[in-house]
C-alpha cells in the first residue's frame, strides 16, 4: 500500500471514511490556528514603535498558550490522535523558529546559537520520521518549550536594556534544555527509563 512509509499517521488520516471530521476536531482547529499568529509575530518584529512590539508579544503568547490548550482538550475530549501528534511539535517549532529567526536579523540573537536550535530540531524530526509510533513530548521537551517561549517572550517585549540581558541569559538557558532534550529523545528508552 502506498502508505507503507509512515503507516500508524497515514492509516489513520487516510484509512477514515470521514477524513474532514477526523482533521477537524477542536484540538487540531487549535493547533492550526498557531500557525496564523506567524506572519503577524514576523510583520511587528520589524515594525519599529513600542506599540507594535506590545502587540507581538501578546500575539506571540497567546499562540504559545494554545500550545498548552489542544493538549489538554485533545485529552479531555478523547481525541488524541495521530495526526495531533505529528502537527503539535510541527507547529510549536514554526512558532518558535519564525520569532528567532526575526530577532537574528535584528541583531538581538546570534546566529550559531539558534542553528544549535534548529540543528536539534531538524535531527529530531527527522528521526521522528522513522519511528513507527509518534510519543509525546517528556517532561525535557516541556521543558524546552517553556525555556523558549519565555525566552523569546523576554525579547520580543520592549523593555529596557537590563531585561535584554536576562532575555540573553534565557536564550542560552533555553538552547542547553534544547539540547539536553534532543540527546535524551534520541537515547533508546531502555537507557532513559533505567536512568
Amino acid at each position: 500500500m502506498a502508505w507503507e512509509c509512515h503507516p500508524p499517521l497515514l492509516r489513520e488520516t487516510f484509512g477514515s471514511k470521514n477524513l474532514y471530521n477526523f482533521m477537524m476536531t477542536l484540538p487540531n482547529i487549535i493547533t492550526f490556528s498557531r500557525l496564523l499568529g506567524i506572519p503577524f509575530v514576523l510583520y511587528l518584529l520589524h515594525y519599529p514603535s513600542v506599540e507594535a512590539r506590545w502587540i507581538c508579544f501578546s500575539i506571540f503568547l497567546v499562540a504559545s498558550l494554545t500550545d498548552w490548550l489542544d493538549g489538554y482538550l485533545a485529552r479531555k475530549l478523547n481525541q488524541v490522535s495521530e495526526l495531533g501528534k505529528f502537527l503539535d511539535p510541527l507547529v510549536d517549532k514554526l512558532l518558535v523558529l519564525a520569532p528567532l529567526l526575526g530577532l537574528i536579523e535584528l541583531g538581538q540573537l546570534p546566529g550559531w546559537g539558534v542553528f544549535l536550535i534548529l540543528g536539534r530540531e531538524l535531527t529530531i524530526a527527522g528521526w521522528r520520521v522513522n519511528q513507527s509510533k509518534i510519543t509525546g513530548a517528556n517532561i525535557w521537551g516541556k521543558l524546552k518549550t517553556v525555556s523558549q517561549i519565555i525566552a523569546i517572550a523576554i525579547l520580543i517585549a520592549p523593555l529596557g536594556q537590563d531585561w535584554q540581558k536576562a532575555g540573553i541569559i534565557a536564550f542560552w538557558v533555553c538552547v542547553a534544555f534544547t539540547l539536553i532534550s534532543g540527546a535524551i529523545y534520541l537515547l533508546p528508552q531502555g537507557e532513559v527509563e533505567g536512568s
